[in-house]
């Protein structure tokens, strides 16, 4: 294949397959990718287990680790879920107060609703959205249980896969290999500042109700905490909904006007400036790519494709560096600029 233009179509042929594969057999890659982002994330916790404690008590403690990690944090959502729903429980008359007090402001302005919100929003529908509900927990649970098998699986062969890559591949292999470890570094760096921004989001999201003299200030900290980590779609939610509340507390709409753009305003600041940008710095890349690779990812697999998109976004372009073929591609997606002519010159006299 000495033509470059043959070489060219045959790789944008190679990358629409691989595409259209993700996308078919997106049952089985959705969480084959998420295990092997985990295995990167809690390898260096399973070496470290393995020089003092045989491999499967290693094994067993380092999944263990991870369940209990992901645990706690679908427990802060279940815990402030449930403070919200207590609160819904007791405040019913203010809300019935509230629909009421609207519709009759409505119908003055001969906007009628009542009708279109009993016909829509009945006790089938209710069912339903229950039934739809239970489904999807249930499409969750199974999916998680095959990340962890992925993840058991793939911690107990990733030594050995170093080695048949070492063995078999030649050079391509152990460039493939340090393109794994690189990107394994990357992975956790990427984890610490998404982190570190969940982190700042809660704090200011509680201080802030709690300065607006909102209820559940703490439950909304936490739940703004842990939705963090799912890209735009978590910071909507932890939005929205600390306004709808708001209104319903006080049923001033312009209290809820306040809380919803000051928190649109802080989930925007942390969750599309600060954080695509240290994520950038951090790893060297656009973020631009950022931002497209977990809209991208999300078209593909839905919600975990954008938790899922940046990581194999960095991935990709780790692996490109590796290869002075496709070199060029990491350095286009990198928000390094390029060096300068003098100091490449300098560079090569030294």
């Amino acid at each position: 294949m000495e033509s470059t233009i043959t070489r060219v179509a045959a790789t944008m042929i190679v990358v629409f397959l691989s595409i259209f594969a993700a996308y078919q057999v997106a049952a089985v890659f959705e969480p084959a990718a998420f295990a092997l982002f985990a295995i990167a994330i809690v390898w260096p916790l399973q070496k470290a287990l393995e020089t003092k404690l045989p491999a499967g008590v290693a094994l067993l403690l380092t999944v263990g680790v991870t369940i209990v990690v992901i645990v706690k944090l679908t427990s802060m959502v279940a815990w402030g879920g449930s403070q919200v729903g207590q609160w819904l429980t007791l405040n019913l008359d203010r809300f019935q107060a509230l629909y009421i007090s609207w519709a009759r402001w409505l119908e003055a302005k001969d906007l009628y609703i009542a009708g279109t919100i009993a016909d829509r929003f009945n006790v089938v529908w209710m069912l339903r959205m229950f039934q739809t509900v239970a489904l999807r927990l249930n499409s969750v649970i199974g999916f998680s249980l095959l990340i962890f098998i992925f993840l058991a699986m793939g911690l107990l062969e990733v030594r050995i896969v170093g080695a048949n890559l070492r063995s078999v591949g030649g050079p391509t292999g152990e460039r493939l290999v340090a393109a794994a470890i690189s990107a394994s570094r990357k992975f956790r760096r990427y984890m610490l500042v998404r982190t570190a921004a969940s982190v700042l989001t809660g704090l200011i999201v509680w201080a802030f109700c709690a300065f607006m003299g909102l209820e559940l200030a703490a439950a909304w900290g936490v739940i703004s905490f842990a939705l963090n980590y799912i890209p735009f779609i978590g910071p909507l939610i932890a939005t929205i909904l600390p306004a709808l509340f708001g209104f319903a507390q006080t049923g001033s709409w312009e209290t809820a006007l306040t809380v919803l753009l000051a928190l649109t305003f802080v989930q925007f600041m942390i969750g599309s400036y600060f954080e695509p940008l240290f994520t950038a710095k951090t790893l060297s890349v656009s973020p631009f790519a950022v931002v497209f690779a977990v809209f991208f990812w999300g078209f593909l697999w839905g919600l975990p494709g954008t938790v899922i998109g940046v990581p194999i976004l960095i991935a990709v372009l780790t692996v490109c560096e590796q290869f002075p073929q496709s070199r060029w591609i990491a350095e286009l997606m990198s928000s390094k600029p390029p060096p300068s002519p003098g100091r490449t010159a300098e560079a090569r006299a030294a």
